[in-house]
């Protein structure tokens, strides 16, 4: 998956989920301060992502996102390390 299908499927996800406008993402958009998205939140918002990982993801691997970018890229950065060589 590219990294710019992560991020519709995120924007989706973020849409249906917590009632964000679409057109309000954008990978530099900041989950807290610019989309509101507190710790409770994240933790739903991992649990959304698991079906495209494929694996319970570990909070910890999001303990530095703190854009949408940054969600994307360690989401991308998981499924690369599951990808098989």
């Amino acid at each position: 998956m590219t990294k710019q299908e992560l991020f519709d499927h995120l924007v989706a996800i973020l849409h249906e989920t917590f009632d964000i406008e679409a057109a309000n993402i954008k990978p530099e958009s900041r989950l807290y301060e610019d989309l509101d998205i507190d710790s409770i939140d994240a933790v739903d918002l991992l649990v959304k992502l698991k079906p495209i990982v494929g694996k319970r993801m570990q909070p910890d691997a999001f303990k530095l996102v703190r854009t949408i970018q940054d969600v994307v890229d360690a989401v991308h950065s998981l499924l690369d390390s599951a990808s098989p060589a």
